[in-house]
């Protein structure tokens, strides 16, 4: 589709395709004050229509006519601002170099003024029958065909396949040569997707990564390591490239097998303990015993769950070099695979569009063959202003895209790369970039004015709805009512950057919403991306970012190629996660947001068994795994064939002609995927499992991706409207088997669930440079609400048909142990319960004078003893291993107990009004807006919510149990201290891990908050009383009775 040609908006369900054109404003690239030529002073003059005369279409630099032939002709054919090659334009004769320009040869009406009306008349007659041919069939708006119209002219058919039958329901394209008749009532036009063609300018051909550049650098690195040079240079160089992309790096074993023998060991001393806790029960407080010797089981259980999934952990690398020289070959075009980029965004005003805007100029931006990336924005709130904003951008990225290549900078996010506070002169030797940076700076600085202009404009809607510049209302003013939108706004045509190079493709999605229809929210949305990315250039592989996890590492994506091309192990990974990474987070961590704990040691542990669990972005899939493709069958190993003298070898297997057929076969490979293929269409129903799209289909059956040429883009672009429509995937296996998995807010987990269920595995990636950055929530609040989310979600699979405690054993695909993961996922809200109850149990134990133990032996005492030193040890020796710092691992235990005695909690209640009352829960997206002026504002900032009941509950009555202990012991003397020291331990163990949520209640510093001033007074007031002995919590001591025999006695 050619780009900036018009928003397409369109349902099939009615029938209705529109383009929309002139909805933007002309962006004039430079003001030309009084029409003044820069160069020689004289006014610039008209063109032969009447418009002012423009020589640079790129700048807009002022330049009279004479000037601009001259230049032309005599000068350097550049223009004197932006170093653009002057086009050559009408009634201009023609210089060297002209030839080289696609422009039709007009020589022959050079000055012919006198036919330019019958031209154009011509060239609207010509459109007029394009349109015509794009439209035909069911796209009329009321009028039938009418009979005087000439036939339009011919355009391939829609792709289809053999072995399916036309679908009811489809776009009738015709096959024959005569089109029939056609509604000649359309007013609006539709612009086809561009069809890449090959040659196409690429950066990869002229920047610094060329292959030449990329040879020179494994000679110098060979150089290096004290090798005898080759006589074959090249051969050496062939060789290098049959190497593996990548290689797995086992951890020490002097770091990792101390681990494991302290997990073993810490293991036999839990039941040990735990024997010890049931055979000597409390009998004086049974139901305090009762309850801590539960939750200590349900303590030990989840601790297994989590723990032995860590017992391979590895480590990876990556041979960018091996990829370059076997993918980009010298003289030859780019071998690597073609990858698709999905952001997801919905609410503009919580996700602001300067974030989405700075992730998708660091997508344009990436270090990979221009031709081969194509980045899709998923709008799913219809937002005009997200619209509005991605036009601006994609201006904006042909100015950026060039700045970032010609001086590979790093990161290629503009807010990110502007704001870092790091010497930007280094390693920098072109003389022209700092001049370039500040230039660069300026007109981002700008470019950030327009979209601030644009949100303040967006806050208040008009009553009549919002108007696009051509006064065509826009289609998505009614967020739940509106059609598909798509459009394209950098593509094959118009998308190229200042210097001429081509971008990547651009393409604005927006699916349509209907009453009555179950959108799925994130999932359905991503299920809409995947089909019609499908249907216009249909990737191999797909990489989804949340809209506000920009690119951090430009050659992110050729990491993951390292694994997903590699021949050797390729073939069966569904997809590459990497770590997710954050700025902007407070330097102490205070809530543990960068979750460093379970990204550089929980997921590492997976990826030795069977793979990292998906996370929800920075994750690139195989497209023919969300498609529910099993993976493809390695070689079977043969059975064992013995002689008849021993009996328990077995028997002798003789084997037949057939059953040897069957064997050859399974050893060369068994059946690949084109084989299950086949089986696949000859006994299911397409339309059942993908929908009722002849293209799509087609698409899916194309392992290696990319479009048919066959197909006509008319036809793609009515298919790409007819797959995002509210009604395509019902009575299809759409989020059951295919694509993102419904049925939990954390689609994500069961996405990645379903996968490794089918045989696939996952890798994680980690490379040195983070590839990935995003926002988190540094508000206390803010952060407890996104847990909330996340248990819940993981309380929904648990309760639902996908629970890994039942699913995925008949196969018997999934590993054990990457089965205790899943297991983990889905139960550890549950923890919640015994949770709370043991962080209660102190506060009780020291109001009531009673304990959850009896009195210990000192033999007992070693269990105990033991129990604490397995627990320090495993956690040192994990350290080690990962990296992870102990403030990091610190942080991650106290939010642990935060988070479990707050928004687990709720998840759990709130799962079981679900399942049992049926009373579903709202989605909240977590807001990715900061304070511009205090850089972590929002952490001291205080949000009042529901969550924050219960920690501070266990808060007040562990301070009141220190206190009416303490007092006791006081009025009781000194034999009463030995028993209080146990209680006061636990006590303090819970205060301890609720610190930083008693520092989020206060704010800052530097204020004390009201909330603050009420508990001082609350806790003077108790001490006042228990100091003048008023202690209700502790019995009084027997004394005499004074009624018989009075006070003297």
């Amino acid at each position: 589709m050619e780009a900036s040609a018009g928003l397409v908006a369109g349902s099939h369900n009615r029938n209705e395709l529109v383009l929309i054109r002139g909805h933007e404003e002309p962006k004039p690239l430079k003001a030309l004050n009084g029409q003044v030529c820069e160069i020689c002073g004289d006014e610039i003059g008209l063109t032969v229509d009447g418009d002012l005369f423009v020589a640079c279409n790129e700048c807009g630099f002022p330049v009279c006519r004479p000037c601009y032939e001259y230049e032309r002709r005599e000068g350097t054919q550049l223009c004197p601002q932006c170093k653009t090659r002057y086009k050559r334009l009408k009634g201009s004769p023609r210089v060297e170099g002209d030839e080289d320009e696609e422009d039709i040869d007009d020589i022959e009406h050079e000055f012919n003024i006198d036919d330019e009306q019958n031209k154009k008349q011509q060239q609207a007659q010509q459109n007029k029958h394009i349109t015509e041919a794009m439209l035909y069939g069911k796209m009329s708006y009321g009028r039938g065909p009418e009979d005087d119209e000439s036939s339009p002219p011919h355009f391939p058919p829609i792709i289809t396949s053999a072995r399916s039958r036309q679908v009811s329901g489809e776009f009738p394209i015709s096959n024959s040569h005569n089109l029939g008749e056609v509604s000649s009532s359309l007013h609006k036009r539709v612009h086809p997707y561009p069809v890449s063609e090959p040659g196409s300018a690429r950066w990869d051909e002229k920047g610094d990564g060329g292959w030449k550049e990329r040879v020179e650098e494994y000679k110098s690195k060979q150089s290096l390591l004290g090798g005898e040079p080759d006589d074959d240079p090249d051969m050496s160089i062939i060789d290098e490239a049959r190497q593996p992309l990548s290689r797995k790096v086992s951890i020490a074993s002097s770091r990792i097998n101390p681990y494991r023998m302290v997990i073993v060991i810490r293991l036999v001393v839990l039941g040990f303990f735990l024997r010890y806790r049931l055979l000597n029960p409390v009998h004086d407080a049974i139901g305090l015993w009762l309850t801590s010797v539960i939750c200590e089981i349900w303590f030990a259980i989840s601790w297994i769950l989590d723990q032995f999934p860590k017992w391979f952990p590895i480590d990876r690398e990556t041979y960018l070099d091996r990829l370059s020289l076997r993918y980009e070959r010298e003289g030859e075009p780019s071998m690597l695979s073609p990858v698709d980029l999905f952001v997801s965004t919905v609410d503009p005003l919580k996700e602001p569009p300067l974030v989405t805007a700075n992730t998708v100029l660091s997508i344009l931006a990436v270090d990979y063959p221009v031709d081969k990336v194509s980045c899709y924005v998923s709008d799913d709130g219809s937002s005009m202003l997200t619209f509005e904003s991605l036009s601006e951008t994609a201006e904006f990225a042909r100015r950026w895209v060039p700045f970032c290549k010609k001086f590979n900078i790093e990161p290629r996010a503009p807010e990110m790369y502007f704001a870092q506070k790091v010497d930007y002169l280094k390693d920098k030797v072109q003389p022209t970039f700092v001049k370039e940076r500040r230039a660069m700076k300026r007109e981002y600085e700008e470019f950030k004015v327009r979209i601030n202009a644009l949100v303040a404009k967006a806050i208040k809607v008009p009553p009549e709805g919002w108007i696009m510049q051509d006064g065509t209302p826009w289609p998505g003013n009614n967020t739940r009512d509106h059609p598909g939108m798509i459009q394209v706004f950098l593509g094959h045509s118009g998308g190229h950057d200042t210097e001429g190079n081509e971008l990547p493709r651009l393409v604005y999605v927006s699916r349509e919403k209907r009453p009555g229809f179950h959108h799925h929210k994130k999932a359905g949305a991503m299920n809409a991306l995947i089909r019609v990315s499908a249907v216009l250039t249909n990737a191999p592989f797909m990489l989804n970012l949340d809209c506000d996890h920009y690119i951090n590492n430009s050659k992110a994506i050729r990491e993951a190629m390292c694994f997903l091309m590699d021949h050797q192990t390729g073939r069966k990974v569904c997809y590459v996660q990497f770590p997710q990474r954050f700025d902007g987070i407070d330097q102490h961590d205070r809530y543990a947001n960068r979750n460093t704990v379970f990204f550089d040691i929980n997921m590492k542990g997976l990826d030795g068994i069977q793979g990292p669990v998906y996370v929800g972005t920075g994750c690139v899939f195989r497209r023919q795994a969300l498609y529910g493709y099993n993976p493809p069958k390695g070689p079977k190993r043969p059975k064992m064939v013995s002689c008849d003298c021993c009996p328990c070898f077995g028997r002798r297997k003789k084997l037949d002609k057939s059953k040897g057929g069957s064997n050859e076969q399974a050893a060369d490979g068994g059946f690949d995927d084109d084989d299950d293929k086949e089986l696949l269409m000859s006994q299911m129903n397409f339309e059942k499992r993908f929908g009722q799209s002849a293209a799509f289909v087609t698409s899916t059956l194309m392992e290696e991706g990319g479009v048919p040429p066959s197909s006509s883009p008319a036809a793609l672009l009515k298919e790409a409207i007819h797959v995002i429509s509210c009604g395509y995937e019902d009575k299809t296996d759409w989020g059951s088997e295919l694509g993102w998995i419904y049925g939990s807010i954390t689609e994500d987990i069961l996405t990645g669930f379903k996968m490794h269920c089918r045989g696939w595995r996952s890798i994680y990636c980690m490379p040195k440079r983070p590839a990935f950055k995003g926002s988190a929530p540094i508000n206390l609040s803010d952060r407890l609400n996104q847990v909330l989310r996340w248990a819940l979600g993981s309380v929904e699979i648990f309760f639902s048909r996908h629970s890994p405690v039942w699913y995925g054993y008949k196969k018997g695909h999934l590993k054990w142990l990457e089965r205790f993961a899943y297991v983990n996922t889905t139960i550890y809200p549950f923890t919640s319960l015994p949770l709370l109850a043991y962080c209660t149990l102190p506060a009780v134990c020291l109001l009531t004078g009673k304990f959850i133990m009896p009195t210990i032996s000192t033999f007992a005492s070693l269990f105990f003893i033991s129990l604490f030193i397995s627990i320090f040890a495993t956690g040192i020796l994990e350290l080690r291993w990962s990296g992870v710092s102990i403030e990091e691992w610190w942080r991650n235990e106290q939010f642990w107990v935060i988070g479990g005695v707050s928004a687990h909690l709720f998840a759990v209640i709130q799962g079981l009004l679900k399942v049992l009352a049926g009373i579903d829960t709202n989605f909240t997206v977590t807001s990715k807006a900061t304070d511009d002026e205090d850089e972590f504002g929002d952490l001291y900032a205080f949000k009042w919510t529901t969550l924050l009941i219960p920690p501070t509950t266990l808060l007040i009555i562990n301070l009141v149990g220190v206190v009416a202990g303490i007092s006791d012991a006081i009025n009781n003397g000194y034999q009463s201290w030995g028993p209080l020291f146990g209680k006061l331990f636990f006590s303090f163990w819970v205060i301890v891990h609720l610190y930083p949520f008693l520092k989020g209640l206060m704010g800052r510093q530097n204020r004390t908050p009201t909330i603050v001033v009420i508990w001082s007074v609350l806790l003077a007031s108790i001490f006042s009383l228990l100091w003048v002995r008023i202690d209700p919590f502790v019995l009084k001591s027997k004394g005499p009775d004074v009624r018989q025999c009075g006070i003297n006695c």
